[in-house]
Formats: C-alpha cells, sequence, structure tokens
C-alpha cells in the first residue's frame, strides 16, 4: 500500500534493524521497544491485520516467531517472552498492516499485560453465549 510505513519497510524505502527475511515475511527490531531484542515480525504481503491475513501468509508468520522467539531470547539473555499482535486501532495497533511482535522478558522486568479484573456474576456465562453464537 502506498501510505503504509511497513511496506515502505519492506520495499527498501525506509531502513531497519533487520534480522530476518524470506520470501513472504520480514523481522526486524522495533524502534520503541517494550525491551532490548523487541522484534516485529511483518508479512510482506500487506494485510491489515488477523482478520484479513490470509492463512499462508500468517503460517509464514508463525514459522518464523517460532524459529526466532527462542533465539532473540538467548541473544538478549531473556528468561522468557510474549508474542503479540494488536488489531485495530481500539486495541492499540498503530500500523494498519499485519505484525507480530515478539518481547524478551526477564524475572521482574516490570512489564505488565493490564488485566481487567474479574467478570460480574452471571456475565461470563452470557458473554460465552454470544461468542457460540457468533460461531454458528
Amino acid at each position: 500500500m502506498e501510505d503504509c510505513i511497513f511496506c515502505k519497510i519492506i520495499e527498501s524505502k525506509i531502513p531497519c534493524s533487520k534480522i530476518y527475511e524470506n520470501e513472504q515475511v520480514l523481522a526486524f527490531l522495533d524502534i520503541n521497544p517494550a525491551a532490548p531484542g523487541h522484534t516485529l515480525v511483518v508479512p510482506k504481503k500487506h494485510s491489515m491485520n488477523i482478520t484479513d491475513i490470509d492463512f499462508n501468509t500468517l503460517g509464514q508468520c508463525i514459522g518464523a516467531i517460532k524459529n526466532l522467539a527462542p533465539k532473540i531470547m538467548k541473544a538478549v539473555n531473556a528468561t522468557g517472552f510474549n508474542i503479540g499482535m494488536n488489531n485495530f486501532k481500539s486495541s492499540g495497533q498503530a500500523v494498519m498492516h499485519s505484525h507480530f511482535h515478539i518481547i524478551p522478558r526477564k524475572e521482574n522486568d516490570g512489564l505488565m499485560l493490564p488485566r481487567q479484573g474479574k467478570y460480574k456474576e452471571g456475565e461470563i456465562e452470557e458473554i460465552k453465549n454470544k461468542i457460540i453464537k457468533e460461531l454458528d
């Protein structure tokens, strides 16, 4: 896409700190990392998010993540890692091109995933039923 920053990175119009590339996937260090080694895994074929990425490309991304994550973890002496993907603006997606985050973690590193609390009485069953209805 013409105005997509990740497409421009893929086309080498904008530089990046590339750590991996194959025919379908590019992985590079995030310029605003949550932790040292924070890597973005980006499909070369443009899609907005997980709702419109094709299964083959998605599989290529997951394969790259499986290969890269433990190597990144070792390189930065991390003891774990998070895999994340934001979908749509309200979830925090800033670049509207599918991409996955590999975030290396260490014990007591201070990074926290937000927790929203507990369901109200009866709410979990209601939400479960709404989701199941959508699956039909």
